[in-house]
């Protein structure tokens, strides 16, 4: 099985010498993976690295990534974290979708290879609890109930989900109907494998949904739902939604123009950056010809949190993983500790900042922040 495109980072300004300290990256580079996301947590470790290989790299030795395209495949994600414990490296880092990350989690557990997934948010990374593993993006848990709060105080209590087998899915809508059932409201399922998007939007109105949220795949079938919904005259009052982050990234207003905005999904910024979060941002900007999203920031943070465990700790895979409830580290969005969480299988960072936020209808490349958590 190939494990292409593969990439190596140079080593910065060049003050480093000696072996380099290989991290392997998983992330989605290719369809069906959400490649944009991909590239953004790719962009963003890739900057982090070259700023740590300026600074001196690993006690001068080069920090170096090797990446492997997952493709959104679990097994193709297993196999290459089976490639990259073979090539040595003394560390995991990455991926964006929770059920990969899930599959990547367990290979990595099993050979004692330390892995700090970035953006997935599956509460149950790993089906035991294990030392080997560490998360910086907060537990779908908690951003959804955050989420789930957003639509209630928005008034919104008859709410339908238009979803597709997953084990991702299945989990956003056990939360959602727990967080919302004790407050009077009701989540009801359709199903996209067995409805056309005209079909979903005769299915509202026989509800009187108010909200309907996409639990589905992007751009297929999220995008032509998207567009049935804000055609249908009878469906101008219902608020679409997109916990799991879809319009977060530009491919999203370029597919959807207008109809793309004033629909709420999940972000894990600050209100405001620090100096740090300032900075990197500006880079990434520049870099991406684009406006970074979270996932870009997660990726920078995975590689500022690992170079200095990898300084402080050594760059044994044991020492690794032991360092992890160690952890001090001052990331873009704020400082990162890891923790053991109640329900929560892995050293987590608890928690993030989570904000709901949708694109401006006044201008869909500006933001608004609609719910802080």
């Amino acid at each position: 099985m190939s494990t292409s495109p593969s990439s190596s980072t140079a080593p910065g300004a060049g003050r480093t010498d000696g072996a380099s300290v290989r991290i392997g990256v998983l992330v989605p580079l290719t369809r069906p993976g959400w490649a944009e996301a991909g590239r953004h947590l790719l962009a963003g470790l890739e900057l982090a690295v070259r700023e740590v290989n300026d600074a001196d790299g690993i006690g001068g030795r080069p920090l170096e990534l090797v990446v492997r395209d997952t493709a959104a495949d679990p097994q193709r994600a297993a196999a290459a974290v089976d490639e990259l414990a073979g090539l040595g490296v003394a560390a995991l880092a990455g991926e964006y979708h929770s059920v990969v990350a899930r599959a990547a989690a367990a290979r990595a557990d099993a050979l004692g290879l330390p892995f700090l997934c970035s953006s997935a948010v599956l509460d149950a990374l790993t089906d035991e609890p294990t030392d080997q593993v560490a998360r910086l993006a907060p537990a779908q848990s908690h951003g959804w109930r955050i989420y789930a709060d957003f639509l209630l105080a928005a008034g919104h209590r008859r709410v339908a989900v238009a979803t597709q087998p997953s084990v991702y899915w299945a989990s956003g809508i056990r939360i959602l109907r727990d967080h919302l059932a004790p407050r009077g409201g009701t989540v009801t399922e359709l199903d996209m494998s067995a409805l056309a998007p005209e079909a979903v939007c005769d299915a509202l109105v026989d509800q009187r949904a108010t909200a309907l949220l996409l639990l589905v795949g992007h751009p297929e079938p999220a995008v032509p739902v998207v567009r049935s919904v804000r055609r249908d005259e009878r469906l101008g009052e219902i608020l679409i939604g997109a916990p799991a982050g879809q319009p977060e990234l530009p491919e999203w207003a370029t597919l959807l123009g207008a109809d793309g905005a004033g629909i709420p999904f999940l972000r894990y910024l600050p209100e405001h950056f620090g100096p740090l979060g300032a900075r990197v941002a500006k880079v990434l900007r520049e870099q991406l010809d684009q406006e970074p999203s979270f996932v870009a920031f997660e990726g920078y943070d995975t590689v500022t949190v690992l170079a200095d465990v990898l300084r402080t700790h050594g760059t044994d895979r044991a020492g690794t993983a032991a360092a992890w409830p160690r952890v001090a580290v001052d990331g873009t969005r704020g400082p990162i500790r890891f923790s053991r969480t109640p329900g929560i299988s892995v050293w987590q960072w608890a928690w993030p900042p989570v904000q709901v936020a949708d694109r401006d209808p006044a201008a869909v490349d500006r933001f608004r922040i609609r719910h802080v958590g």
